[in-house]
């Protein structure tokens, strides 16, 4: 049997140090785990945030015409309590020729116009927003020049509820009653099909306030010029055959000289960047552009002047001299603007009448 050695004071304060010792290095690994661990909780706290707000929710809005349903331009990066006045204000910055107080928009193809005030949010099913494109301006002009092609063929039959069946069916109805029918149809006719193909139509309009006020000028003096024309005993012009040819072939050259100067308007010329006033061509309908600024209100009063002498009614004299009066007004403000830009080219010219207006 060995016997055991009892250890020294020496050997006893060596043990009670490395025991001391090792206690604190564990309290100090615990210590350091506690506060790792929240350092990692923390950190994932700031990567949920983080991810939150990289989660927000933009939606893409495709626009499509409502007519020929092909793609007229895409609005990204939607905010969902964006409404569609922003959209209808994007719409415009992509396409400058559509402004907002022109622009209807449908959810579905042949549904409702949508508010200004809807959101985005609320309309969408997905983050793709599919909308149908209307232009109101060009509605305004089609009600406006529809109603008097068809009042005046109304008129022109003679109906019994508006005209004495006895009495339509004794009179005979002069040549220049047919001949006027034609001329305002042809006119109307015109309007809408330059509406629908030629026209690009400009500067912010206000549907229903124009609609309101077009459909009342043109309906009411249809209604009026044509009650008298087709009236049972409406008279024929004064110097017969003569007045009634002469007036009709200036009547449709001023008719064929307006679609002309239309499609000038519609495609005007351009050097570079900067757009250059309509200049005259081969065309001699175009000759009329080296005296006035706006020919085309010169052949429009043309025609109704042409359309008065043809018919030699007051209805059809007065409505003239309104159109003169407000047609001279719109020359006169687009020659201030000519003037501005193409000084140049407009200093020599008159507005809207050669060397008078």
């Amino acid at each position: 049997m060995f016997k055991r050695n009892k250890p020294s004071a020496t050997d006893r304060k060596r043990e009670l140090f490395a025991q001391g010792a090792t206690q604190s290095l564990l309290k100090n690994d615990i210590k350091n785990f506690h506060s790792l661990s929240q350092l990692v909780l923390s950190a994932g706290g700031l990567r949920k945030t983080a991810s939150k707000h990289s989660k927000t929710t933009h939606f893409e809005i495709e626009i499509l015409d409502a007519q020929t349903r092909k793609q007229i331009c895409i609005v990204d990066k939607v905010s969902p309590t964006s409404t569609l006045r922003d959209v209808k204000q994007k719409i415009h910055k992509a396409c400058p020729q559509w402004y907002p107080s022109r622009i209807g928009l449908q959810l579905e193809h042949g549904g409702p116009f949508l508010k200004d005030y809807v959101t985005i949010q609320s309309i969408a099913a997905s983050s793709i927003v599919t909308l149908y494109f209307t232009d109101l301006g060009q509605q305004v002009f089609l009600a406006e020049y529809t109603g008097p092609l068809l009042i005046y063929l109304i008129f022109y039959m003679r109906l019994t509820y508006i005209y004495d069946a006895k009495e339509s069916s004794r009179r005979f109805r002069h040549p220049v009653v047919h001949l006027a029918c034609f001329c305002h149809c042809l006119h109307y006719a015109r309007y809408l099909l330059e509406t629908l193909f030629v026209h690009k139509l400009s500067g912010e309009h206000t549907p229903l306030k124009n609609l309101i006020k077009g459909c009342a000028f043109y309906w009411g003096f249809t209604c009026w010029i044509a009650y008298y024309i087709n009236h049972p005993q409406y008279t024929p012009p004064s110097f017969g055959n003569r007045q009634i040819t002469v007036s009709v072939l200036n009547f449709l050259i001023c008719e064929a000289g307006n679609h002309f100067i239309n499609v000038v308007l519609a495609h005007p010329n351009h050097t570079g960047h900067n757009a250059c006033f309509p200049s005259p061509s081969y065309n001699p309908f175009t000759w009329l552009f080296m005296f006035v600024s706006c020919p085309n209100y010169t052949y429009e009063i043309g025609s109704w002047i042409s359309f008065t002498i043809m018919t030699q009614t007051l209805p059809v004299g007065i409505f003239a001299l309104l159109l003169s009066i407000q047609m001279s007004l719109w020359a006169q403000k687009k020659h201030k603007v000519y003037l501005k830009k193409f000084d140049s080219y407009v200093h020599r010219k008159s507005a809207m009448i050669p060397f008078i207006l």
